[in-house]
């Protein structure tokens, strides 16, 4: 076998070597970033953080390195915010320095930077204020919101009682109605739970959430360079969003042909009157790439994290069936069992509420948050964090930070109430994030949390079929997203409704 040839390859590669060696060591020593673990050059800190739960390996290390400390993901560091007071600092009282959206590998390689999520600067200052203004006065026709969120809990009921008691996993028809809710909000329409179209956008949008949140779609986004010419699991996040995206310009160009000088109904309406209205404006942003990528945005945001949140809802609901109970008796008092519950009652449930919010706590759906980054070079409790310098402000820090959340780990709805039962606020409840880059559905959220649950609780006990002392609610994994055990429940009406 001829070696002779290998020579310069070897020299070239121990070259490129060194150079990152020295590169690596170079932005170690010149800059004045936050201290943090020490990591190894190409890999950084892959090795000391654990890939199913990233959230918390990086609490870990915030007891040794302080609320402030820098990581090496892959060849790019990142600076990482815990607790509270530490993030509100960041995101709130310096939203300025620290507002603009940090870029992630896996979805940059999707939007390219297009859509309200992953946008910065003049655009996504345009498609935020459009997108909050459009979910804010959405109306389809004589229909509002809550009256599309109403009639798809009725269809969510009829759903759970066809199971006639029969054991049965709610993630399938919970994220069906999550995403009637944000087809309705985007297109203006629903789809039978048994539509085939919409049965494989589901299919995509739950096969990415779990790929994204695994050890491969966490390898990827530290090592992007090199994944994309490997093989394996993380190439079907791309492969599905390929195809979403697709089904998404049907459903736009379905709304372009059948277009009308009426009042915009949707939010794909709304945005292609304000592309007609600003045609001639060239520093516009409502084109169709960004028409697509917000689409892509609102529609997969809303549809995975609420769902995710109602079925540790129910999981919790089954573990601890006083909190259950709790809420029906409230449920009876206030609703009935005649009326569709409707999002004003839930001033007058102060612990359904209480116990929602606690589920939104400690589900803790998106720990790691959507990375920052810094928009100047910024000084931040005696560090300098260079312009562009990717941030992650961690959310999983602040909805478990024992300052502000008496015994976190606990499930106990009782933390939102006041000696006197009524709802109470805590400033760290952040599950939407905070600042210029809160989450635009948090109302969308809110009333569909209120308006599925209680209107499931309303009809039927939900029970486990282990005994709750048994049941499981430690996360599979928290990378992305934090994912439940996989679990099943059987519905039993009840008398009352």
């Amino acid at each position: 076998m001829d070696f002779s040839g290998l020579g310069p390859t070897l020299a070239v590669l121990a070259l490129t070597v060194l150079l990152l060696v020295c590169s690596w060591k170079s932005k170690r020593r010149d800059s004045r970033l936050p201290p943090g673990p020490p990591a190894l050059p190409l890999l950084g800190n892959a090795l000391q953080i654990d890939k199913r739960a990233p959230d918390q390996s990086l609490m870990k290390l915030s007891k040794k390195y302080g609320s402030v400390f820098t990581v090496w993901l892959g060849t790019r560091p990142a600076v990482v915010l815990c607790g509270f007071e530490t993030v509100k600092e960041a995101l709130v009282d310096r939203a300025d320095d620290f507002g603009a959206r940090g870029t992630v590998p896996s979805i940059r390689k999707v939007t390219k930077g297009y859509g309200i999520a992953s946008s910065n600067g003049h655009r996504s200052l345009q498609l935020r204020n459009f997108a909050i203004t459009t979910l804010r006065n959405f109306r389809n026709g004589t229909k509002t919101l809550e009256d599309f969120i109403q009639q798809e809990a009725k269809c969510l009921v009829e759903v759970f009682r066809g199971t006639k008691e029969l054991p049965f996993d709610p993630t399938f028809h919970l994220t069906c109605a999550t995403a009637n809710i944000m087809c309705a909000v985007v297109f203006g329409n629903r789809f039978n739970y048994t539509d085939s179209k919409l049965l494989n956008l589901l299919d995509m949008i739950t096969e990415n959430m779990k790929v994204i949140s695994s050890p491969w779609g966490q390898l990827y986004d530290m090592l992007p360079n090199i994944l994309d010419y490997l093989p394996g699991p993380h190439n079907r996040l791309f492969e599905n969003a390929a195809r979403i995206k697709n089904f998404l310009r049907e459903m736009i160009q379905s709304h372009k042909d059948m277009r009308t000088k009426e009042r915009p109904q949707d939010f794909t309406a709304s945005f292609l009157s304000k592309m007609e209205e600003e045609k001639g404006n060239p520093t516009s942003e409502f084109n169709d790439e960004n028409l697509l990528l917000s689409t892509f945005n609102i529609f997969l945001a809303g549809t995975d994290t609420t769902s995710s949140t109602m079925r540790w809802g129910l999981l919790l609901f089954m573990k601890f069936p006083d909190v259950q109970k709790k809420i029906q008796r409230e449920i009876d008092e206030v609703i009935g069992s005649e009326r569709t519950p409707a999002f004003d009652d839930r001033e007058k449930m102060p612990y359904t509420n209480a116990a929602i919010h606690e589920v939104q706590r400690y589900s803790n759906i998106i720990p790691l948050n959507l990375p920052h980054t810094v928009t100047r070079d910024t000084e931040f409790r005696g560090f300098m964090i260079p312009k562009g310098m990717i941030v992650i402000p961690l959310l999983a820090s602040v909805l478990y930070d024992s300052n502000y959340w008496e015994s976190p780990e606990t499930f106990s709805p009782d933390r939102f109430l006041d000696k006197k039962g009524r709802f109470k606020e805590n400033e760290a409840f952040m599950p939407f994030s905070a600042g210029s880059r809160m989450c635009i559905g948090e109302t969308v959220a809110q009333m569909q949390l209120f308006l599925f649950l209680t209107a499931l609780l309303q009809n039927f006990t939900l029970r486990s079929l282990a005994e709750p002392h048994a049941i499981d609610i430690s996360p599979l994994s928290s990378g992305f997203s934090t994912l439940h055990r996989p679990y099943q429940l059987y519905c039993v009406p009840r008398k009352s409704a």
